[in-house]
């Protein structure tokens, strides 16, 4: 993102000149302004064993957006095990499908078109000739994926959205289940069985109680977990994410997005046992549950059961990223694959909504010297969550005053970032609430208090403390944070600014001041006027 602003606004005299000459043409072209500048759409189709997906992204960055995104369930897969055959209403509803996506990538002038395939299409008797017409009809070739590389790209999907992934990921589809292990960036040999929803319907007649055992079997001798056994297991697909919604659901939980949303594998055994066990019919009264969908959610229920039975996780780790993400992750050079998903999400969202995207960043060096000082003991991760806030702290600034902390949270509670599990979500939800609120403030879902833990929640009370002084001295303005400094000395917390500043130390910035410093086992809070620091 720095090297984006750098090319944007080399100077301020340029930087007007720029953003005028891109306003001009975005209106020309009919795009917003909210759109990242030197973007071009890239898509990817994915006609699996259950659904045919379009998914559209804003371009090929750490951290792509969905700008687009439909799936049609088609069923490709229902009667494979049985027939050897793709159903052929269910490939007549594919193409149907496949001809509205091309004309809708062509709508949104994609430039990059990648078209993948999966177990239906690679088993079936008739699956070249879907894959020819398939083809033919999107005038683009088509990928059939071995099972070792679908598995390899659902890996793929659980590095680029997961802060440093350990144990084994799982990818369960209409036709089978991928596994593979993951250790930090590093990716297993992969291994397909024959385990997916649609497929063990059809195999069983319906029968969970006979899927159950299927799954059992066919995970008893996978080496795959032997060198897993304890770590996370990430759940990747569309069953499994339904699982997800409907467990948060059934606990009442404050978030609904499944990305990220970590459970210990004890605790979601017994829920997992009564999803097994319940009807379909009854689970799609549900309403965070499609009933197209419900149908398959005992079935997704027994494998992921067979798996922890077999694994022993400590939690399972729910991802919304998977083959088609891996894909996109793959086309990234190695620099760009380094980068942290979040941090590049975050810093998106500020240059798009903040006042300054340089302020951010330089809110950011100010709290890194900040919290050096204050002995709190800050991690690695702790640490990347801070600067995650700093270049969030301002996007709420266009609503009323009294909204801005409640609008903030709620974008950030709900805001499609990776990187990040649930209760760093809190955290950043709650850093920049605490700006706009108060340090003191209580007046959000206490859910989301509740879940950032103790440790967390602190924290962000203390950064929120300090983005409370932060732009009360500069103004939103870049430039001045730098010649100022706010730090730790003893058992004071001494604010520093430079002469030419000296009258901005005006009552309210000396309580806030005060604020901070009751975060801090109530040390004393002094500002000195001094020589510049910067």
């Amino acid at each position: 993102m720095e090297s984006l602003l750098r090319s944007i606004r080399p100077s301020a005299s340029a930087a007007t000149l720029r953003a005028s000459d891109r306003a001009k043409a975005e209106r020309a072209n009919g795009l917003a302004p909210g759109r990242l500048p030197g973007l071009e759409p890239v898509a990817i189709i994915d006609i699996g064993s259950n659904s045919v997906r379009l998914v559209v992204y804003e371009g090929l960055t750490r951290s792509p957006t969905p700008i687009f995104n439909e799936k049609a369930l088609c069923g490709l897969g229902k009667s494979v095990a049985s027939t050897g055959r793709l159903d052929d209403e269910a490939v007549e509803a594919a193409l149907s499908a496949l001809k509205r996506y091309r004309v809708l990538c062509d709508q949104m002038q994609v430039s990059t078109l990648r078209v993948l395939a999966t177990a239906a299409v690679r088993e079936a008797e008739n699956g070249p000739a879907f894959e020819q017409a398939a083809s033919d009809m999107l005038a683009s070739p088509i990928q059939v994926l071995t099972g070792p590389e679908e598995a390899h790209y659902a890996a793929l999907g659980v590095i680029a959205g997961t802060y440093r992934p350990h144990g084994v990921a799982g990818d369960l589809g209409g036709g089978s289940l991928e596994l593979v292990g993951i250790e930090g960036d590093r990716v297993g040999t992969g291994v397909s069985l024959p385990l997916g929803g649609l497929r063990l319907v059809d195999m069983t007649e319906g029968s969970v109680k006979k899927a159950a055992r299927i799954a059992q079997e066919a995970l008893a001798d996978q080496p795959v977990f032997d060198s897993a056994l304890g770590q996370d297991f990430f759940a990747v697909g569309g069953t499994f994410r339904a699982l997800a919604t409907l467990h948060m659901s059934h606990r009442g939980y404050p978030l609904r997005m499944s990305h990220g949303y970590a459970v210990e594998a004890d605790v979601l055994r017994a829920f997992l046992t009564r999803v097994r066990d319940t009807k379909p019919a009854y689970l799609g009264k549900f309403g965070t549950v499609s009933s197209s969908r419900a149908s398959l959610l005992p079935f997704g229920a027994a494998v992921l059961l067979a798996v922890i039975e077999r694994m022993r996780p400590a939690r399972v780790v729910f991802s919304a990223l998977g083959v088609r993400e891996g894909m996109l992750y793959d086309l990234l050079d190695p620099e760009k694959q380094a980068r942290d998903p979040l941090l590049a999400a975050a810093s998106e969202l500020g240059y798009l909504r903040a006042r300054s995207p340089e302020h951010a960043a330089e809110l950011t060096r100010w709290t890194d010297r900040l919290f050096e000082t204050l002995g709190l003991d800050e991690t690695e991760n702790e640490a990347r969550l801070r600067r995650a806030a700093c270049s969030l702290a301002d996007i709420g600034w266009r609503a009323h005053p009294d909204y801005r902390g409640e609008q903030s949270l709620n974008i950030i509670a709900n805001a499609a970032f990776t990187g990040l599990e649930h209760p760093e979500r809190a955290y950043l939800a709650l850093s920049v609430y605490h700006r706009h609120a108060g340090t003191s403030a209580t007046g959000m879902d206490p859910g989301i208090r509740e879940l950032s833990g103790a440790r967390l929640g602190l924290l962000a009370r203390v950064l929120a403390g300090s983005f409370r002084v932060a732009y009360l001295v500069s103004a939103s303005m870049p430039g001045v944070l730098e010649r100022t400094a706010l730090v730790r000395d003893g058992d004071k917390l001494v604010l520093t600014l430079p002469s030419d500043l000296a009258d901005i130390a005006a009552p309210r910035l000396a309580s806030r001041m005060r604020s901070l410093a009751k975060l801090l086992d109530g040390i004393e809070a002094d500002i000195v006027v001094g020589e510049a620091v910067g």
